[in-house]
């Protein structure tokens, strides 16, 4: 969002579905800078579900995850069939806090 660059958000199972539910885009921490999509617009079935354990790294892939206020970066899954695996392992507490002296 700082550097002017414009997403779109859309379901990949459904890239063409009619899409009238608007909705907003946001990282993990939601500051100034961290609306990724100010106006997005979505299927209305759209359901959120959060899994124990799960990092919910917000509006950030593997790409843009930082350590934030003290947050671990998530795991990266890739699913190229109905089994999503983990391709890259998320930060442990231990990984966070090795460099601090």
């Amino acid at each position: 969002m700082l550097y002017g660059s414009g997403y779109e958000a859309f379901l990949p199972r459904e890239a063409n579905a009619e899409r009238p539910l608007g909705v907003r885009v946001v990282g993990k921490h939601c500051e100034t800078g961290d609306i990724v999509v100010p106006e997005a617009w979505l299927p209305s079935d759209l359901a959120i579900r959060r899994h124990p354990g799960d990092a919910g790294d917000g509006a950030y892939g593997y790409s843009m995850a930082s350590n934030y206020n003290k947050v671990p970066r998530p795991p990266s899954c890739s699913s190229p069939t109905a089994v999503p695996r983990v391709v890259v392992r998320g930060e442990t507490l231990d990984d966070l806090l090795r460099l601090d002296t």
